[in-house]
């Protein structure tokens, strides 16, 4: 089925997380037809669309100047120009901005239209060996404030969990995991898709001895089991 490109549309548009193959043939064409572009980094949206040889305007769009930049999208929105909002890899809204904007559309009563793809927190998930039929997405765990409660909140969580982390704190968050639920099965995605993709999976003490014993690059998916009814915890 053709897709013609709708003005006054916001395209919510998901990139690949690594592998510029991922890109799906819908968002493509809906890259390439749009009038505008909102990006997480421009420079790195760019490498994509120069990759895919399509040329468009960019307006940068990140957590820093999104409450400046919704106003500005919205009212394109209205006057008829159709919007693609893209992250710097995976879906947005997801840990990246979006949520504003949608909102924002969404109140206004412009169309809002997903346009499916890649997603890190997916893609760990499938291959984690984990239990899929019910899971909860964290993000990233508080750096200081809150950080020891929200530990405390989720030992207590029955689901699948998932967790989006940096090289510099990985060894940190999986040794507070321990340190709070107990050694449970977890897999440690790194760099999904990319040339050195790897996944360790193991109980917590495991992975952690192996992570340990390297040296951390490359973002990572922390995909942790949820508490048993009768998990030993410390």
């Amino acid at each position: 089925m053709s897709e013609a490109i709708q003005p006054g549309t916001l395209y919510v548009v998901s990139t690949p997380i690594g592998n510029l193959e991922d890109i799906t043939l819908r968002a493509i064409k809906i890259l390439g037809g749009v009038d505008l572009i909102a990006a997480e980094d421009t420079r790195t949206t760019k490498v994509l669309l120069d990759h895919l040889a399509i040329t468009k305007p960019l307006m940068s769009y990140y957590a820093h100047n999104e409450a400046r930049r919704v106003p500005e999208l919205v009212e394109r929105l209205k006057q008829g120009a159709s919007v693609a909002v893209v992250t710097d890899a995976g879906t947005p809204g997801i840990s990246d901005p979006s949520f504003l904007l949608v909102r924002a559309a969404v109140n206004a009563d412009l169309r809002v239209v997903p346009v499916p793809g890649a997603s890190a927190l997916l893609a760990a998930l499938v291959v984690s060996g984990l239990p899929c039929d019910r899971f909860a997405f964290e993000g990233f765990l508080p750096v200081k404030k809150g950080r020891k409660t929200k530990l405390q909140t989720l030992k207590h969580e029955s689901r699948t969990m998932i967790f989006y982390e940096s090289p510099f704190r990985i060894e940190r968050t999986l040794r507070d995991m321990y340190e709070h639920w107990g050694d449970r099965r977890v897999a440690v995605a790194r760099e999904l898709t990319k040339k050195f993709e790897e996944m360790q999976r193991g109980m917590l003490s495991e992975v952690l001895e192996r992570l340990r014993a390297s040296t951390p690059r490359g973002e990572y998916v922390i995909v942790i089991e949820g508490r048993k009814e009768k998990q030993h915890t410390r």
